[in-house]
């Protein structure tokens, strides 16, 4: 009854907030660069996407309108009363984040009637988790991944944890495992990686996490999601630095770049997205902490295609 009542208590909690901006969707994106919601990402990949729209679009306003996903966040409680959040890893054949670790969801589909239905459609497409079990109590706002998708989460609550009897959809899930959810505003087993972009550093939080003797590494958007999702359930904020303030507008600083010198932008720009799709981080990166040797030499390599393209428009990087 207690644990019940604990998950009622957070149901009504997260029901009392504030909805989460309709005005950051796609005019707002279109009109702003998607500043808004670039800096939720923390991922300078997002901002090369807005460069690409304005240079197709002759040098005016950046208009890009990404498409639309939402993944569930799916909480219950654990035997020590705890909140934990269902995570998965995708399907090593997959052609767009193989291997990650993610949350249940995907691409919204013509008939999905809001980000609610597409979340748990595809928790139950990819997990067998019947959204009859689901109780969605609250959406966030608005995270863009790398790819150009602008995911919503859908926080939802499992209160009958023992009803849930996972079915993976093998084409599209490899494993699914649990983690508490307070752990995404705590710095322990996290790393960060800062990359720099023009000048200005990004972060990017990795947490390395162990279930049933297996080994994860819970990263990029899916992390940015889940360190929102645990300060608004915990209602306190991470205690580590969540990203770089100066960041945010990092996408109309690419932009006004990439327009001003329109001849070597549009090769440094190709040569950026075809790194960023090998999984590298665009310019350059450093651990927070001393890091393997390989780091340097990536940084090495990437620096100098990128000047050997793009001159000395660039400063060059540490």
């Amino acid at each position: 009854m207690g644990s019940r009542n604990k998950l009622l208590a957070l149901a009504y909690q997260l029901r009392l907030r504030e909805p989460r901006p309709e005005s950051i969707g796609d005019e707002e994106v279109e009109q702003s660069g998607g500043r808004n919601v670039v800096s939720r990402a923390g991922s300078a990949e997002s901002a090369l996407k807005v460069a690409t729209s304005s240079l197709k679009g002759g040098g005016g306003e950046a208009r890009f309108r990404p498409k639309r996903a939402a993944v569930l966040v799916c909480l219950f409680e654990g035997e020590e009363g705890e909140f934990r959040v269902i995570l998965t890893k995708r399907a090593s054949r997959l052609s767009i984040h193989s291997g990650e670790v993610s949350l249940p969801g995907g691409k919204a589909e013509e008939g999905d009637k809001d980000d609610a239905e597409t979340a748990t459609r595809e928790a139950k497409e990819e997990i067998g988790l019947d959204p009859s079990l689901v109780d969605v109590v609250t959406c966030l706002e608005p995270f863009l991944s790398k790819h150009s998708l602008k995911v919503v989460p859908v926080i939802g609550i499992l209160a009958n944890k023992e009803a849930f009897q996972p079915r993976l959809n093998p084409a599209e899930v490899e494993d699914i495992f649990d983690a508490p959810l307070e752990m995404f505003l705590e710095d322990k087993n996290r790393r960060g990686i800062y990359g720099e972009f023009l000048g200005e550093e990004y972060l990017v939080h990795f947490f390395d996490y162990e279930f049933e003797n297996k080994k994860f590494v819970i990263w990029g958007v899916t992390s940015a999601i889940l360190i929102r999702a645990a300060s608004v359930v915990y209602q306190r904020p991470p205690a580590f630095l969540e990203q770089n303030p100066e960041f945010k507008n990092n996408d109309e600083t690419l932009r006004r770049y990439l327009v001003k010198s329109r001849g070597d932008g549009h090769v440094l720009l190709l040569v950026l997205i075809f790194i960023s799709h090998l999984g590298i981080l665009p310019i350059g990166f450093r651990l927070e902490a001393s890091g393997p040797s390989w780091v340097s030499g990536i940084n090495s390599i990437v620096g100098l295609l990128i000047h050997s393209l793009a001159g000395d428009r660039l400063k060059a990087m540490p």
